[in-house]
């Protein structure tokens, strides 16, 4: 049976040597600062946005909410962002996505100064995150390199099979796996045989938000899997593993709820102090 990749625990003690760092900032005069803007009434991102806070909070990180009404047009949200852009006392922005249909993602991501993109999903972030030459990553991408390091399973020369091709997962974390010498291999909703290509993978990571996606038959022994879907079945949370019967072959493997979950809200965190500290000269 596979052991247990327990990312709450990991973001906990993450977190008390983040509230040192903050607090070593807090005596100098800089307190970090970030501010979410969340646009609508998703219900899933109400609760994040207010998951984000409880952290910030815990972490002696300011975070303001702009809550702005389903209905907003692009340029208002393009001229908060452009006001917090400004401020020099705001050390982070971010975009709480999805937004609306009227509002163009892509656009207000792109208006966000590189320098406090908390997400990582400025286009010039994602590209020296390709380059290998970034000060900023998606939170759930550095969050899964750093579980992986925590528990001393070395990428270098694995073979690992993301499922999944966002761009706020599943490419920035083919990246970062390249980064350490992995081979890497994306696949998505149109690749044929999927079985077939994630049984050959030293590590599998899923995010596809396809509940119990990935099941025992597709997964060989001794295999690491990451599984960073978040999806509803019968009330309960679950992710896009068959847990219970993929975790009789997996060497390692992540539960869903306290497996990923957690290190991407502290590695939210831990951007916010990143860039607070690269703006005050602090690296």
């Amino acid at each position: 049976m596979g052991k247990i990749l327990d990312g709450k625990a990991f973001a906990n003690e993450l977190g008390q040597n983040l509230k040192e760092k903050v607090k070593n900032l807090k005596e100098k005069g800089i307190t970090p600062h970030f501010c979410v803007i969340n646009i609508g009434d998703d219900p899933a991102s109400k609760i994040y946005v207010r998951t984000k806070k409880r952290r910030a909070k815990k972490m002696g990180i300011i975070q303001d909410i702009y809550q702005m009404p389903a209905d907003t047009e692009q340029a208002e949200a393009l001229a908060l962002i452009d006001k917090l852009n400004a401020d020099p006392t705001i050390n982070g922005v971010m975009v709480q996505l999805p937004a609306p249909k009227q509002i163009d993602a892509d656009e207000l991501l792109e208006r966000i100064d590189p320098n406090k993109d908390v997400d990582g999903l400025t286009p010039a972030n994602i590209g020296r995150l390709w380059m290998e030459d970034h000060f900023i990553e998606p939170a759930t991408a550095e969050g899964i390199i750093a579980l992986l390091k925590h528990y001393q399973i070395k990428l270098d020369g694995k073979n690992v099979v993301v499922v999944g091709r966002s761009n706020i997962v599943g490419k920035p974390l083919a990246a970062l796996m390249l980064e350490q010498n992995a081979t890497v291999t994306i696949c998505h909703l149109h690749t044929q045989n999927l079985g077939e290509i994630t049984k050959k993978a030293d590590i599998v990571v899923s995010a596809t938000g396809q509940a119990f996606l990935i099941t025992a038959d597709m997964v060989k022994d001794g295999a690491v899997v990451v599984d960073v879907g978040m999806n509803h079945v019968n009330g309960k949370l679950v992710g896009d593993v068959d847990f219970d019967n993929v975790k009789e072959k997996a060497s390692y493997i992540t539960p869903v709820p306290g497996g990923v979950g957690p290190l991407t809200v502290q590695f939210l965190m831990e951007a916010v102090v990143k860039l607070t500290r690269r703006q005050n000269g602090r690296e």
